[in-house]
C-alpha cells in the first residue's frame, strides 16, 4: 500500500523531523496537538492538524482512543508514533491497524515481546544474547550491591534508581514503582547488578518483511544525566573489532527472535572489561538516530515508510559507513542546580549553519517552553571525517549559537565536548557524577564584567527615549511581548524611576546587572561626553571602537572583541564570539519586597504538587534533608527537602495544586539546637 497521508502521533522535534521527510516524499502530513501546543512548531509545519483537548500527556498524546479517530477524521492512511508517548504501546499499534490504517512501526507481537524488560531478557537468553543475571530484591544482601532498579515497562530514566545501601532498598522500590506506574501505567520494577563505569552502547537495526536485517553500526550514549542521554555519537569509539562484530550479531539475533520489521535499537551495557550485556530493545526510532543517518548517508524515517508500505530494503547489506557524527541534546535546564527544568519564552534560537551541521528542533524563536513535556529544545548534530573534527565542529557551533530565554545546558555541552576524558573517549555513564562540579563551575576565560560593559554601552546609545518608546509599545499591546510568546523584542531594560532624582550627564553614570543564573552582580560606570559616544569609566585598558543599540566592539588589552546585545524588558543577552552571557538589569535601589522569610520553601519551577510527606501539617517536627513535598514538572518528580531541622510553621501546598515558580510552599522554623541545616533547600531529582 502506498502511503499518501501520514498522521504523526507525537509532538515537537520528532514530529517536525518526520514531516521533513514526508515533504521530500510528497506525503501529506497531519499533526495532533494538545491545548498547550496549539501554536507549536509541529502544528504550524503540518498540512493538517487535529486538536486533542487538554494539556497533560495523559489527557492528550497518550490517548490512543483520541489519536486513531483523529487520523480517520483527517483522512490519514498511516500513523507514525515517533518516540515516547504511544510509540511502544502494542494496544495502540493494534488499534491503528484495526482501523484500517498503516502502522509505521514493528509488528504488534514484537512490541509485546519487548515491552517488558523482564520478559525481553528471558527471550534474549534463549537467543544467545549476553545478559546480566537478575537479582530478587526480596532476597538481596550486601553482596548484591550496588543494585539498579528499573521499570519493566518503560525507559527514559523513569522508575530507575541506583541502590548502594541495603536499608534504602525498600523505600527506593516503592518510589521506583510509583514513578513507573505514573509514567507507564505499569508499576512492575526489577533489579539487576549495577555495573560501575559501564558504557551505554547500542546498535541500530533496520529490518523488512523480506528477511533482511541490517545492523547499522554502533552508537555510544554513555554521557547521561538522570539516566537520560545528553551526548551521543556514532560509531561508538574505542571498541575492538571482535566486540563490535559481537554487538552487531547479537542485535541481529534479537531482531530475528521477535520477527522484527522497521527501525529499532538494541541497547547494551559494556563493562570496563569490555563485556557486553543486553539492556533492552527499543521498538521505535531513537532520539539519537541522526548520528547513524549521518554516518551511513541514510534517511531512517524514509526507510521506515518504505518498509511499512511492504517494500524491501534497497539491498541485502547496508551501505558502508563514512566518518563520525556527534549529537548534543540542548535542554532547558540548569545543570548547576540539580538539573532543574526551566520554562518560559524561548526568545531567540539561532544555531550556525554549515557543512556537516544539522539542527533538529520543535521550537523557533518566540515559542514558549511549557511545563507539560520534556525540556529538550533541540538536537545539534555534527558530522566530519574524524571524531576529533566532528567534536570540534559541534562544540564551536554550540558556542556560537544565540539562545535567549530560559537557562539551558549549552555551556555544559560545550565543556563536556572539550573535556579531556571525552576527547580521549574515556566514556562511561558516571561521567557527570565525577565531573559535574567542574563542568558547572565558573569557566576560565569568561569575562562577564566586559560583557556587562557592552550591555551598558548599547543601552546608553539606545537612550532613555528609545526605552520609553518600547515600553509604550508593550503597554499598547496589553503587555504582550517576546516574554510571552511570539512577540517583538523590547528595545531595552525598563528605565528606573526615582522621582526627582536624575543622572548628571557630565558625571559618571552607573548601571547594575546580575549575571544569570550565577547571581553575581556587576556595576558598570560610564560617561557620555559631548561627542555622544559613551565611553567606559574606571576601566583601564578598554577602548570603545564602535557602539550601536545591538552591537558593541571593544578593544580589551589590545585585542578587538565583538558583542551582540539583545534586550528584552529587564533581561539582556550578550553574545560574544566565544561565550554568551545573560544579565538582569537591576534598579539603583534594592526592592525590600524581594526578601522572603527564613526557612521558606519556594517552588523551583512551575508544576503540580503530587504528594506530601505522611502526616505533614503545620506544627509537626521535621528533620534537615527530609523530603516534604513532591512536585511533578516536565515528566519528572522533584522532592522539596526541609532546609533545617525544626518545626513546620506553615504549609501552603496540597496535592493537586498547580504552582508557579517562586510560589511559597511551606515555611520551616529552624530549631537552633537541632542538626546542621541543609545548605540550600533545592529540590532533589528523583528520576
Amino acid at each position: 500500500m502506498t502511503i499518501t497521508t501520514l498522521l504523526v502521533a507525537n509532538r515537537g522535534e520528532i514530529a517536525c523531523r518526520i514531516f521533513r521527510t514526508c515533504r521530500d516524499l510528497g506525503i501529506t502530513t497531519v499533526a495532533v496537538y494538545s491545548d498547550a501546543d496549539a501554536d507549536a512548531l509541529h502544528v504550524r509545519e503540518a498540512d493538517l492538524a487535529v486538536r486533542l483537548p487538554g494539556a497533560a500527556p495523559a489527557d492528550t498524546y497518550l490517548r490512543g482512543d483520541l489519536v486513531v479517530p483523529a487520523a480517520r477524521a483527517a483522512g490519514a492512511d498511516a500513523v507514525h508514533p515517533g518516540y515516547g508517548f504511544l510509540s511502544e504501546n502494542a494496544a495502540f499499534a493494534a488499534a491503528v491497524q484495526d482501523a484500517g490504517l498503516v502502522w509505521v512501526g514493528p509488528p504488534v507481537k514484537a512490541i509485546e515481546l519487548m515491552a517488558s524488560k523482564t520478559r525481553a531478557k528471558e527471550l534474549m537468553a534463549g537467543a544467545g544474547v549476553p545478559l546480566l543475571a537478575p537479582v530478587d530484591p526480596a532476597t538481596a544482601d550486601e553482596g548484591d550491591l550496588p543494585l539498579l532498579l528499573k521499570a519493566a515497562a518503560g525507559g527514559g530514566g523513569r522508575g530507575m534508581r541506583i541502590v548502594r545501601e541495603l536499608d534504602a532498598l525498600p523505600g527506593e522500590l516503592l518510589a521506583a514503582a510509583a514513578e513507573a506506574a505514573s509514567a507507564f501505567g505499569d508499576g512492575e520494577v526489577f533489579a539487576e547488578p549495577y555495573v560501575e563505569r559501564g558504557r551505554h552502547v547500542e546498535v541500530q537495526v533496520m529490518a523488512d518483511a523480506h528477511d533482511t536485517v541490517w545492523a547499522l553500526g554502533t552508537r555510544d550514549c554513555s554521557l547521561q544525566r538522570r539516566h537520560q542521554k545528553v551526548i551521543e555519537e556514532a560509531p561508538a569509539p574505542g571498541l575492538d573489532e571482535a566486540l563490535r562484530t559481537g554487538l552487531h550479531e547479537a542485535a541481529v539475533a534479537a531482531a530475528r527472535a521477535v520477527g522484527y520489521r522497521g527501525a529499532g535499537t538494541v541497547e547494551f551495557l559494556v563493562s570496563a572489561e569490555g563485556r557486553p550485556y543486553f539492556l533492552e530493545m527499543n521498538t521505535r526510532l531513537q532520539v539519537e538516530h541522526p548520528v547513524t543517518e549521518a554516518v551511513f548517508g541514510l534517511d531512517l524515517v524514509a526507510l521506515q515508510l518504505r518498509v511499512a508500505e511492504g517494500e524491501p530494503l534497497p539491498s541485502p547489506e547496508p551501505p558502508q559507513p563514512s566518518g563520525h557524527a556527534v549529537e548534543a541534546r540542548l535542554y532547558a535546564e540548569d545543570p548547576a542546580r540539580d538539573w532543574q527544568p526551566q520554562t518560559g519564552a524561548l526568545l531567540t534560537l539561532e544555531v550556525p549553519e554549515g557543512p556537516g551541521l544539522r539542527l533538529d528542533t520543535g521550537y523557533t524563536g518566540g515559542d514558549t517552553i511549557g511545563v507539560h513535556y520534556d525540556p529538550m529544545i533541540a538536537k545539534v548534530i555534527a558530522h566530519a571525517p574524524t571524531r576529533t573534527e566532528a567534536v570540534r565542529l559541534l562544540a564551536r557551533a554550540l558556542e556560537r549559537a544565540r539562545i535567549h530565554g530560559p537557562v539551558t545546558n549549552r555551556d555544559l555541552l560545550v565543556r563536556s565536548l572539550r573535556h579531556p576524558d571525552f576527547a580521549a573517549a574515556r566514556l562511561d555513564t558516571g561521567f557527570y557524577d565525577r565531573h559535574l562540579a567542574d563542568l558547572t563551575a565558573p569557566a576560565a576565560g569568561r569575562d562577564p564584567a566586559t560583557a556587562a560593559l557592552a550591555a551598558t554601552l548599547a543601552e546608553a546609545v539606545r537612550g532613555p527615549e528609545a526605552v520609553r518608546g518600547a515600553e509604550a509599545v508593550r503597554a499598547a499591546e496589553g503587555g504582550r511581548g517576546a516574554e510571552e510568546g511570539r512577540g517583538t523584542a523590547v528595545a531595552g531594560p525598563a528605565p528606573a524611576r526615582f522621582g526627582a532624582w536624575r543622572n548628571v550627564p557630565s558625571g559618571p553614570q552607573r548601571k547594575r546587572y546580575r549575571s544569570e543564573p550565577a547571581g553575581t552582580e556587576h556595576e558598570v560606570a560610564y560617561r557620555t561626553p559631548r561627542t555622544g559616544v559613551p565611553e567606559p569609566h574606571e576601566t583601564p585598558g578598554t577602548r570603545v571602537l564602535a557602539a550601536t543599540p545591538d552591537h558593541v566592539t571593544l578593544e580589551v588589552g589590545g585585542v578587538t572583541r565583538h558583542f551582540a546585545v539583545t534586550a528584552y524588558a529587564d533581561r539582556v543577552h550578550v553574545d560574544a564570539t566565544d561565550a554568551s552571557y545573560t544579565f538582569t538589569a537591576l534598579p539603583r535601589f534594592t526592592d525590600p519586597a524581594t526578601h522572603t522569610a527564613p526557612g521558606s520553601l519556594l517552588a523551583p519551577m512551575p508544576g503540580t504538587v503530587v504528594r506530601l510527606a505522611e502526616g505533614l501539617a503545620a506544627g509537626v517536627a521535621v528533620e534537615a534533608g527530609q523530603p516534604l513535598i513532591w512536585l511533578e514538572a516536565m515528566k519528572m518528580e522533584h522532592r522539596i527537602l526541609a532546609p533545617a531541622s525544626g518545626t513546620l510553621a506553615a504549609l501552603h501546598a496540597a496535592p493537586g495544586h498547580q504552582v508557579e515558580v517562586g510560589a511559597l510552599l511551606a515555611v520551616v522554623q529552624e530549631d537552633p539546637a537541632a542538626t546542621t541545616p541543609v545548605p540550600h533547600p533545592v529540590p532533589e531529582e528523583t528520576a
